[in-house]
């Protein structure tokens, strides 16, 4: 290919549907799943996760910094044989995890650790960071000489991982030109479109 471009955003028709799961603000199953036909929803994929790997998963997927305490009263819910189905289940169960944050700064936390929350689910179920390592992977032999790629990102843990590819590639003179920096959305997008506003670009020419 002369040019390659990747959106690895969710739709955000998928988001904004309640049977989705996507989003903690609307009541729904908790499935979260791109692909309703195939894999396991978010509510079974919790019951086969120790507390440890589902603090794991937050920390990395999400770098969420009441991990251990969203696992913790999680994992607690789980045990006694109460089911985690639902969107509205899980952020009660994240707004109890944080009741120690100060009640000034509690309302904010909670939205914050909720969408890192439902982020953190999101890349699991759907294998996402296993994808974007396969797509990375193969850019040195689907593009042409002279080739360019663009990949748009969402959340630090996709912008580190095409940052480290190619700079590799960089290295192993692959790439003859990558970007310095990343490109971001205008203050003027952000207020068309307020799901711009955490989007990452990063581009690279091949040799």
């Amino acid at each position: 290919f002369d040019f390659v471009l990747a959106d690895l955003g969710v739709s955000s028709m998928q988001i904004d549907n309640p049977d989705r799961g996507f989003s903690y603000k609307y009541d729904g199953p908790l499935d979260l799943r791109l692909d309703q036909t195939k894999g396991e929803p978010a509510s079974e994929r919790l019951k086969h996760v120790t507390r440890d790997e589902f603090e794991g998963m937050l920390i990395e997927n999400s770098d969420e910094p009441y991990a251990a305490e969203i696992a913790s009263v999680v994992m607690q819910e789980l045990k006694k044989g109460h089911p985690v189905d639902t969107t509205s289940k899980l952020r009660e169960l994240i707004e109890k995890a944080l009741v120690r944050v100060p009640a000034a700064d509690r309302k904010e936390a909670v939205k914050k650790s909720c969408a890192r929350t439902f982020q953190a689910l999101r890349i699991d179920v759907n294998s996402e960071f296993e994808v974007l390592d396969q797509f990375l992977y193969s850019l040195p032999d689907v593009l042409a000489p002279n080739g360019r790629v663009a990949i748009l990102t969402f959340h630090s843990g996709e912008d580190r991982m095409v940052k480290k590819a190619f700079k590799q590639y960089y290295k192993e003179g692959i790439f003859r030109e990558i970007a310095e920096d990343v490109i971001r959305p205008s203050a003027e997008e952000c207020r068309n479109n307020g799901r711009a506003r955490s989007t990452k670009m990063r581009w690279a020419v091949k040799r």
